[in-house]
C-alpha cells in the first residue's frame, strides 16, 4: 500500500514516465528482500560457564561410554576416609599440599590475593577472591589462617570420595586411592557451607548446583569418572544427561 501511494503521488507530480521508472526501481529492491531474509545468520557459539561446545560434546560421549549399573552399587566393604591416605598429600612433589595448589589455581588473579612461603611451599595462600563454581558467588577472604575463614572455603572432590568408593574405588590399591584423593583434576575450591551441608558426598542424582552452573558441574563429574573408570547408575546418568543439556 505504501509503494502504491508513492507511485500515485509521482504520477500526479511528474507524470506517467517518472512513475514507471520509480516503480521499476522499487520492485527491484523488493525482489531482493526475500533473499536477504532467508540468508543464514552467522552465530558464534559461546562457552557455557567456561565449557566449550566441543568439551560438552566430549562429555556426552564419555558419559555414554561409562559402565552403567541399575542402581547405586553396594561395595563389599564399607567406605573409610583413611583408605584414601593423608589429606592433601603433596603427591605432585612441588613442596605444597594440594589444598594450597587448588587455592592458587582457582583464585581470581584479576583481584588482589596474598600468599607467602611456608617451609618448602612457595605459595601458602593467605587470602583472595574465589568464584564458587556451584552458586556463582564471589568468596573473599583476608586471612585463611583464621579457622572460620578457612572453613568457609573448602576443597571439594568433584566425585566425592564415598561416591568414588561405591563406584569402583573400593577395588583400587591404596596408592591409587591416594592419587585420586589428591588429583588436581578431581579437586575444586568451593563455598564451604554448600559443600559441607548441601553437596557433601551426594552424586549428581541427589544434588545439583544452580542451573547456570550445571553444565560445568556435569562435565567435571563425567571427566573424572571417565578418567578413573568409575561406574554410573541409571538415575545418575539421567541427571548428568539433563545437566549436560544445559550446555549451549
Amino acid at each position: 500500500m505504501a509503494v502504491l501511494a508513492i507511485v500515485l503521488l509521482v504520477v500526479v507530480i511528474g507524470g506517467p514516465g517518472k512513475a514507471a521508472d520509480l516503480f521499476q526501481r522499487i520492485t527491484g529492491v523488493l525482489d531482493q528482500m526475500p533473499r536477504l531474509a532467508s540468508a543464514e545468520p552467522t552465530v558464534s557459539q559461546q562457552p557455557t560457564d567456561g565449557v566449550s561446545p566441543t568439551e560438552a560434546d566430549a562429555a556426552r560421549a564419555s558419559l555414554a561410554a561409562l559402565t552403567v549399573t541399575t542402581s547405586a552399587p553396594i561395595p563389599p566393604t564399607k567406605y573409610q576416609r583413611e583408605r584414601f591416605g593423608a589429606r592433601w598429600a603433596d603427591t605432585d612433589g612441588n613442596g605444597c599440599n594440594q589444598r594450597d595448589d587448588v587455592l592458587l589455581r582457582d583464585v581470581d588473579k584479576t583481584q588482589p590475593y596474598k600468599m607467602t612461603r611456608q617451609g618448602s611451599c612457595d605459595h601458602d595462600v593467605l587470602g583472595g577472591t574465589w568464584k564458587d563454581p556451584y552458586l556463582g558467588e564471589s568468596l573473599t577472604f583476608t586471612n585463611l589462617k583464621e579457622q572460620k575463614q578457612a572453613e568457609a572455603i573448602q576443597i571439594d572432590h568433584r566425585v566425592a570420595l564415598a561416591t568414588a568408593w561405591r563406584d569402583g574405588a573400593w577395588a583400587w590399591t591404596d596408592a591409587q586411592r591416594l592419587d585420586y584423593a589428591n588429583d588436581l583434576t578431581v579437586l575444586v575450591a568451593v563455598d564451604g557451607p554448600t559443600n559441607a551441608n548441601a553437596k557433601s558426598d551426594k552424586d549428581a542424582s541427589r544434588w545439583e548446583p544452580a542451573k547456570p552452573f550445571q553444565c560445568s558441574y556435569a562435565v567435571g563429574i563425567v571427566t573424572v569418572k571417565a578418567k578413573y573408570g568409575l561406574s554410573v547408575h541409571e538415575g545418575e546418568r539421567a541427571a548428568l544427561n539433563r545437566q549436560l543439556d544445559t550446555c549451549q
